[in-house]
């Protein structure tokens, strides 16, 4: 996003001195959100479990000049994550920002979802964000500082096919309300960013598998297109930054209108594609 003028919308330097914790900062929305924090003057750790997704980050960070501490992490073991944390801490001093981005999600009709598979999103989406927030959270008391959890538009209304992610996304939207009252003495901000649907690596294959699926998704969005993962991590840097000094506890929902009541749905993707068969 930029001003009217072209000029960024978040000012050079803003997290200058600072240093960013980003679970799965190695792809898609996580590693938009790590180049932006990076290119903003954050010091990186980027912590997800393949390190092999992180060679783009280091790439971008010797190029623009900032530094990435790539770290291999399965969220789901409290004892990894607290190793992760104290690594960061040894390198960095200090952990300023936290973006809890690991997540796991698939679409299964709920009556052939496998118990298995419901744990294995719960453990990654909900139970890691709350381990790694917590650790966290135990460096950031002293000094303050800024979290942001992502969440989905359905966290609040439910979906088919998705029931696994759904519960996970409202226990992280429970978690980001409880910790912003909790932690606010501490002078530590939480909120959490939910996005609808965007391009990144590996979501056409687990969430619109066919061609059939995904017009159905972008027919039900008002504005007419997927989301970026860089529109998503503009908003994700604004609320970790010190530019939202006053927010805390807040949902901020990102999606094109997805979720918006629309009974004329079926006839704006027809108007939708008249118009684009005219141009």
């Amino acid at each position: 996003m930029r001003n009217e003028d072209g000029t960024p919308w978040l000012p050079a330097g803003l997290f200058e001195g600072q240093t960013a914790f980003v679970t799965g900062g190695g792809t898609g929305l996580g590693l938009a959100v790590s180049r932006r924090l990076g290119g903003l003057g954050a010091n990186l750790v980027c912590a997800s479990r393949d390190v092999g997704h992180h060679e783009a980050l280091l790439e971008d960070g010797q190029a623009n000049g900032y530094e990435v501490l790539s770290l291999e992490l399965d969220v789901r073991e409290p004892h990894d994550v607290k190793r992760v944390v104290r690594e960061a801490v040894e390198r960095f001093g200090r952990i300023d920002v936290l973006v809890n981005n690991a997540a796991g999600n698939f679409v299964c009709p709920t009556l052939l979802l496998a118990p298995k598979g419901f744990k294995a999103v719960l453990d990654i989406a909900l139970n890691g964000v709350f381990y790694v927030t917590r650790e966290v959270g135990r460096v950031m008391r002293d000094g303050g500082g800024t979290i942001v959890n992502i969440s989905a538009p359905y966290a609040t209304t439910g979906k088919p096919g998705v029931v696994h992610s759904a519960c996970a996304k409202a226990g992280v939207e429970a978690l980001t309300k409880s910790l912003a009252a909790e932690w606010a003495s501490l002078g530590i901000r939480v909120n959490a960013v939910s996005p609808g649907p965007f391009h990144s690596r590996g979501a056409a294959d687990r969430l619109w598998p066919s061609e059939e699926i995904e017009q159905k998704i972008l027919d039900e969005i008002p504005l007419g297109r997927f989301g970026t993962a860089e529109e998503v991590g503009e908003i994700v840097c604004f609320l970790a930054s010190d530019a939202s000094p006053w927010i805390t506890g807040s949902i901020w929902l990102a999606d094109g209108g997805w979720m918006l009541p629309n009974p004329l749905v079926e006839d704006l993707a027809k108007v939708r594609r008249r118009r684009n068969a005219g141009n």
